[in-house]
Formats: structure tokens, sequence, C-alpha cells
């Protein structure tokens, strides 16, 4: 009768509750992260939690088909995400399918409408000049008062200091100085309420007509009213400034500055905007050791608008020798300007890394760009569907483990109660794994990923009956319980390894080629494939291995599954030895 390997293989066989301790730790700490994490349950999907789905599909211009590119996909996955923060949404989902697709998930209790026109109109940038600005909830104090000259003021660099700077190749990000406000910040707002304020270098009139009727000075009163009253810290009030402004005209703001503190501004009309920008992109400035900086290439009519924005900056013209890059309403960037920058370029400089320095440059490039998107389908689902939908789902999964458990009651008998305990523990360790990778990686439970999770509970059914039945051929040859449970598992483990690979390979498949929802199905099938191994191996075997010392088993009890009498099993087979050859002896 053949026994078990014997060297490291025999060490493993004769512990398995080293195996058994190993998974239970395990299943220990995942259900304890899970707890800690505060994520209790999965994360689900609109088609199950209720929300909007909108796909959005980019469109370059004629001629520049290599606009859509990863670089400013996932640029503009970035705006679309700050739009969506600006609605106050929490958890919704912004990432691009395939080559130019974009697909904005929000949860229920948004406007969809709202939504819809956030995400799917083309980013705006602008610079205007900062007119004013302070901490958000604080209050107005003096700023150093900039030279008149336009020459560098006692300041330290944009590189060591919390306060961005621009010439022909220095500048960089929010500052928290809050500024003069009062006379100055009325002539100023006077000045630029003039329909050509921006294109036209004539001085304002006063009193002079405004777009609303009244005159200029009623509006600039108006606006600092406003501007005293925003509250740039609440969510809903950022996601409104702005509203309805159209460039040429001056508004309010909001951006963060390098502390992380809400910073609001009042700013004077646009006078360049994103098209004007032929290139930017973040670099790493060794020869002056300004560290990480953006440098910013204007298109010929930009040149010219940027020169003179700097310099009416640089001569005083403005309360302050500073402007803004708004995007999309948002200050991203407000250096501040010592000289006119005629050289159409400029380079940012500041406290930058490298990743906000990319994030700026992505913007800027962005602003750019010869891309808008259309929406493609936008669907919406109410809450009392998708939870009809997660119940039938749910009733769906349990009919099928139902039919499993029984199968297995009615044709393993005591065998199954080691595979529905394997079942227990796979499930264990799916419901844990998915709850802590929704908040990880953003994973949604949707209703294709249930479905993957319902077709997981066959595969790794299979599993468990590969193995029994190797087991049980063993006993049918006439081996003992014992011997047979370690003579099955190296053949059971192939076959079982081979299909896993398989069903693996599917998912992997299935998940590169495809879009949207069809994506859940293929990672929730890959996942449960790979716990079905990590079960087999470290749980299914070694408790296997153990139930087979227990008299239940190992004599074959008829309730146990087997049964060599049941199994048909073959005597067991027995060397006979050969009589030995007689020994010839010669007569004398």
């Amino acid at each position: 009768m053949a026994t078990p390997k014997k060297g490291r293989n025999a060490s493993a066989q004769s512990k398995p509750g080293r195996s058994l301790a190993l998974i239970l730790i395990a299943i220990v700490a995942l259900t304890g992260g899970m707890f800690a994490s505060g994520h209790t349950k999965p994360r689900l999907g609109i088609d199950l939690a209720g929300g909007t789905s909108i796909t959005l599909r980019a469109v370059p211009e004629a001629g520049n088909e290599s606009a859509i590119n990863k670089t400013n996909m996932d640029t503009a996955v970035s705006i679309m995400e700050r739009r969506v923060n600006g609605l106050g949404v929490s958890e919704a989902e912004v990432q691009t399918q395939g080559r130019d697709n974009i697909v904005v998930n929000i949860p229920k209790g948004t406007n969809s409408e709202q939504a819809r026109k956030q995400v799917g109109t083309t980013a705006k940038l602008y610079f205007r000049p900062v007119i004013a600005t302070e901490v958000a909830g604080g209050k107005g104090a003096a700023s150093p008062s900039p030279s008149p000259t336009g020459k560098p003021s006692d300041q330290p660099s944009g590189k060591a200091s919390d306060k961005p700077e621009a010439t022909d190749k220095n500048s960089a990000s929010p500052s928290a100085t809050p500024t003069t406000q009062g006379r100055a910040v009325t002539d100023a707002l006077k000045a630029d309420a003039t329909p050509s304020a921006s294109a036209s270098d004539k001085p304002a009139t006063s009193p002079s007509p405004s777009a609303s009727g009244g005159t200029a000075e009623d509006d600039a009163n108006a606006l600092q009213a406003k501007y005293a009253q925003l509250d740039c810290t609440d969510a809903k009030t950022r996601s409104t400034v702005g509203d309805g402004v159209k460039a040429s005209q001056p508004t309010l703001a909001c951006g963060k500055n390098a502390q992380g503190q809400w910073q609001k501004y009042i700013l004077g009309p646009a006078e360049v905007d994103g098209t004007d920008v032929d290139k930017a992109q973040a670099v790493l400035n060794t020869q002056t050791g300004a560290g990480w900086t953006v440098t910013m290439d204007f298109t010929d009519g930009g040149a010219k608008k940027f020169a003179d924005i700097t310099g009416k900056l640089a001569q005083n013209q403005s309360p302050q020798n500073q402007f803004a890059i708004v995007l999309d309403g948002d200050v991203v960037s407000d250096p501040y300007v010592r000289q006119a920058l005629t050289g159409g370029n400029a380079e940012i400089s500041g406290n930058f890394n490298q990743q906000s320095a990319q994030d700026l440059s992505n913007m800027l490039s962005y602003g750019a760009l010869p891309l808008t998107f259309k929406v493609d389908s936008m669907t919406t689902v109410t809450a009392a569907l998708g939870g009809d939908q997660l119940h039938a789902g749910l009733i769906a999964g349990a009919i099928g483990l139902a039919l499993v458990v029984i199968y297995l009651l009615a044709y393993y008998r005591g065998l199954s109660f080691i595979a529905i305990l394997s079942l227990l523990v796979s499930a264990a360790l799916t419901y844990t794994l998915m709850s802590l990778l929704g908040p990880a990686i953003g994973f949604a439970l949707n209703l294709p990923a249930v479905c993957g999770a319902i077709v997981a509970i066959g595969i790794t059914a299979d599993s468990f009956i590969v193995y029994f039945e190797r087991v049980r051929d063993e006993i049918r040859e006439g081996r003992t319980l014992r011997p047979a449970v370690e003579r099955a598992w190296p053949r059971a483990r192939r076959t079982i390894l081979v299909s896993d690979f398989v069903s693996f390979l599917a998912a992997a498949v299935l998940f590169v080629v495809t879009v949207g929802k069809v994506q859940g199905f293929a990672f929730t099938l890959g996942l449960t494939t790979l716990l079905d191994v990590f079960v087999v191996f470290l749980f299914t075997k070694p408790l296997l291995t153990l139930m087979a010392r227990r008299p239940f088993f190992a004599n074959g009890h008829k309730w146990s599954g087997l049964d060599p009498k049941s199994l048909g099993a073959q005597p067991p087979l027995r060397r006979t030895r050969r009589p030995s050859a007689p020994v010839e002896t010669k007569e004398a």
C-alpha cells in the first residue's frame, strides 16, 4: 500500500492545523480592518443604490485626433471630479472607459441635470487680475504695497516663500496674504466695469453705465458687499460663485492657499483665456535651484495679452501686483508679478513638488486643448428600483447557494460538511474584501458584480467536487481513507489550478476588453477565483486531513460519503510470494 511522501510535504500533511490557523488569522484581520475603517458593507453601485450615470465621449477638433490621449483624458477626469465635488457630492465616481469615454456616477440626492451641465461642459480657463483677496472668514488686513517701479521687493523668492511670484521665468501658487480693501478696490472695479476694460487703454469715466443698468460704482459696491459675505469654506457656496458672470466682467472666486486654507477673491475681467496657452509642462529646474516649476508658452496673440496684463500689474495699476489663474471658477494659482512678461513664456515657481507642479501644468494645458465632451447617455436609477434589483440579486444568490448545498448533502452526505464550511469561509473572505476594496480602490458592487459572485459559487463548489472525487477513486481502488486523502491531493491540485487559471484568465481578458458595468462582473469573478485557490489549499485540504483521522470518516460510515461498499471498492491488492525454484542435485 502506498504511503505519503516524506520530507517537507509529509510535515505539512501531519500539521494541517497550521494552515487552518493561518486562514483563521486572515479572516479575523480582515474583519477587524473592516470594522476599524467603519466600512462594514460593500459600496453599492449606481444601479443598486440609485443615482445618475453619465457617459461622456471626447470629441476633438477636425485634424487633431491626437488630442485624445491618456494625459488629456486623465486631466479631464481630474477637472470633472473638481466640478462634482463642487456640488457637495460625496462618493461620486469619475473614471475613463476605453480611449475616449468618461463615465460619471453620481449617487442619489443630487440634481442630475445640474450634474450633467457641470461635467459635460468644456473647461474654462482664464487669467484675471486680483483686485482683493483674503482668507475666507478672516478680516482683511493691509498687505505690503508693491513697488511702483516693478522692481523686486524685499520679500523672499517664490522658491522659499508661500507667496508665489512671476517674472519671465519666475512665479508661483495661491497666497494667504490679505489685501487692503476700500477706495482702491472700488476704483479698480469701476475701471474694470467698462465694456472695453480688458481691451482698451482708455481710462474709465465716472459715473459710467454698467451692464446691469446702474452705475459702475453701484456695481462695484454690490460686488464688494457680496465679497464681504462670501464663505468659501462652504462647498455649496463655492459651486455657485461666478455663475452667469461673463469673462469681460469682474467676479468673485475661491481657491486654496499654500497653507491649505480657503481664500476668497475679487477678480477683474479676464485678460487671457486658456486657448492662449500653447503649452504648459512641469520642469525640475536645477540651474537656478528653484526646484519643480511650471513653464507656460503662449500663442502669438496670447503672448501680447499676457504682456499687457503683467505690464499693468507690475506698474501697480491694480490694488496688488498679482493675477489669478481661474479654472471653472476656482483659483488654482495666483502668482505675483514683478515685471512685464513680454517673451511669450513664463515660469511659475514656488513650493511645488512633482505632483503639484504636474497637476497645475495639466490644468493649464487642458484649458488650451481642442477637446470637448458630448453626453452619449445619461441613466437615472431611483433608490427604490436599485433596492429591488439588489433584493432580486440576493434572492438569486441564496437560491443558487441552497441548490448547491442540497446537492452536496444528497451526494456527499457527511463529506458535504467540509464543503459547506469551505463555502462559508469563502463567503466571509469575499464579503470583507469587497467592503474594504470600496474605500481603497473605489470598487462598487453593481448588479453584474452580484452575478459574478453567484457564478463563483459554482466555481468554488467545483473545486471541492474535483478533490472529493479523487479521494473516492482512491478508496475504490482499495485504499483506506488517510492514504487516499494524501494520494488524491496531487492529482486534484493540478486539475483545480488549471481550472481556476482558465477562469481567472477569462475574467482578466473580460475586464480589459470591456467597459462599463461588465467590468464589475469580471472583477468579482477574478477575485472569487483567487479566493477559491486560497480556500482549497489552506482550508479544504487541511480540514479533510483532520477529518480523515476521525473514526466516522476513517471507518467509512455509511453516512460519511466515503463508505467503501457503497462506492464499490475493490479488495486490496496483495502481492503473493512466488515459490522458490527447485534445487537440482546430482547423484553421486
